[in-house]
Order: C-alpha cells, then sequence, then structure tokens
C-alpha cells in the first residue's frame, strides 16, 4: 500500500498511508469512524482509492481484476443472505458464485460448518438463527474458497465468549499461509492472536507494531490504587481510568498519567486495553 489516500468530499476517511503486509494475523484496532471499513473496502476492490496505489506482488490490485479477487475472502460488518436458504444451501450458493465445483464445495462446506460449530444447524434457515451463529455462517463463507487474502470487518460482533475463543482458535490456524487483516474495536479479539497490531485513528496509522511494541509505545505508565467513592471521583475528572471497581474495601482504579495520582498508586504493568484508552479516550472531565 503506498500512498494511499480515500476523500469523501472535504473528509480524508484514509489519509497518505502506507503499509507492507505479509503472511500473518493483522488487527487493526480504532473507534467507530476511525478509517478502519474504508481501508478494508478499498484492500477488497470495493472502493478506489482517491490517490495513491495498493499492490500485490508489485501489481496494482484494481488492475488483476478477477485475478485478484481470487485470492480474497471477506467478511463485511453486515453480510447479505436469503432467509429462507438453509444454512448448507446457502454455503453451497455462495461456493458456486466463487466458481468452487460441486463435489469439492460439498466437502468444503461440511468441513466449515464443523470448524465454526454449526454443524447440527447445517438444515435450519438463514432467517431461524442468532445473530453470533449468522456472524459464524459469515465466517464460514468468506474462507470458502481458502483465500491467501481475509479480510474482517468487526467479524466477532454478537458473538459469545466461548465463541469468540473458538474464532480465535480458528484464525490462529488460519493464518500460517496468509494474510489475516482483522477490524474491531473489541481489544481482546487481537491481543492473543495479532502478529502486528495497527492503531488507527483519523485515517491515520498512530502505532504499528507487535504487542510487545505497542506496549512498550505509550509514554505514560499505568497506576493502580484503591480509594473512597469520594476520592475516586476527583481522580476520574483529572485522569484517564483504564478500569474501576468497587467492593467493601473501597474502589479500585487503574489510571493511566505520567505522574503519580496519589501516595497510594502503585505502577503496573499495562496491557492493551491501557493503550487504546491512551490513544482514544478521554479524561472524564473531557467527556462532561
Amino acid at each position: 500500500m503506498v500512498n494511499v489516500t480515500k476523500c469523501f468530499g472535504d473528509l480524508k476517511a484514509v489519509d497518505d498511508m502506507n503499509i507492507k503486509i505479509t503472511n500473518g494475523v493483522y488487527g487493526l484496532l480504532g473507534v467507530n469512524g476511525a478509517g478502519k471499513t474504508t481501508l478494508m473496502r478499498m484492500i477488497c476492490t470495493l472502493l478506489t482509492p482517491t490517490s495513491g496505489q495498493i499492490l500485490c506482488d508489485g501489481r496494482d490490485i484494481h488492475k488483476m481484476e478477477g485475478e485478484y479477487r481470487n485470492l480474497l475472502g471477506y467478511l463485511p460488518q453486515e453480510f447479505g443472505y436469503y432467509p429462507d436458504f438453509s444454512v448448507k444451501d446457502y454455503l453451497l450458493y455462495i461456493a458456486g458464485l466463487k466458481g468452487i465445483r460441486p463435489v469439492v464445495a460439498k466437502k468444503r462446506v461440511h468441513e466449515l460448518l464443523g470448524q465454526v460449530g454449526l454443524s447440527k444447524a447445517a438444515n435450519k434457515k438463514m432467517k431461524k438463527l442468532s445473530g453470533g451463529m449468522k456472524r459464524r455462517v459469515g465466517i464460514a463463507q468468506a474462507i470458502l474458497n481458502n483465500p491467501k487474502i481475509l479480510i474482517l470487518d468487526e467479524p466477532t460482533a454478537g458473538l459469545d465468549p466461548t465463541e469468540r475463543v473458538r474464532f480465535r482458535n480458528l484464525i490462529s490456524e488460519l493464518s500460517e499461509e496468509r494474510i489475516v487483516i482483522l477490524s474491531t474495536h473489541i481489544v481482546s479479539d487481537v491481543e492473543y492472536i495479532a502478529n502486528e497490531i495497527w492503531l488507527m485513528k483519523d485515517g491515520r496509522l498512530v502505532q504499528q507494531g507487535s504487542l510487545n511494541d505497542i506496549l512498550d509505545s505509550m509514554p505514560e505508565q499505568v497506576w493502580m490504587l484503591v480509594t473512597s467513592q469520594a476520592e475516586a471521583s476527583k481522580l476520574m475528572k483529572q485522569y484517564k481510568v483504564s478500569n474501576m471497581k468497587t467492593d467493601r474495601d473501597g474502589v479500585e482504579l487503574r489510571i493511566i498519567a505520567a505522574q503519580q495520582p496519589a501516595a497510594c498508586a502503585k505502577v503496573v504493568q499495562p496491557n492493551l486495553e491501557d493503550v487504546f484508552l491512551y490513544y482514544f479516550g478521554e479524561k472524564g472531565g473531557e467527556m462532561e
């Protein structure tokens, strides 16, 4: 990706992006409106950059046309389906659209239904599925053609904790021989599986690197303390608070600050949620 910019009128949704991508899992983190979906839609050729180029092995993806799309698997935030199709029939239909031979498609659909935990729901109509089950069908259709480039936009929306674990394990298995780009605003989705994390804000990458690189990038420290409710309210107006827990001993706060926020505060190791809040969050006073 070379100097890629995408504008919608006066808005720069993606601003002069330069990234080199090889096999592995890339976790794209940012708040809603950061430009994540626009970036992924450009990678999928659904949008054309205003300026710059997206290259695959040195070739412009828009000039490659079908040859490039055969390498892609894509799960958008909202994917279309026929409500009266069964899960199995829907996946077989998508396989046909992707040019997969019927004999191969039947075997592939059977395997994928097991991988995403939907074997027992194979004959259930799509309109009868829960939100989480529909999301799993979406993940299955994205990997039907065994893509070399897998683009997943908010893939775990609606999944319960068990389904999230299954999803993370599946992505880890898939990532050995392909590029996986996972866009989300849910930190835990990428913390354990991403080889590289991208933090995106206002159309730009503000940080990128391994988990350790990202954790080390935060110039401020993380502090933990237990205090009274009244004092906690004051501190929350002054500092970025990444976590608050109330128990019988008082209020436990996790604070991001350059200096010790209170005499009883102790330095603790940062996690990705702390970093996310540092780059994208606000102080209590700013939110007011």
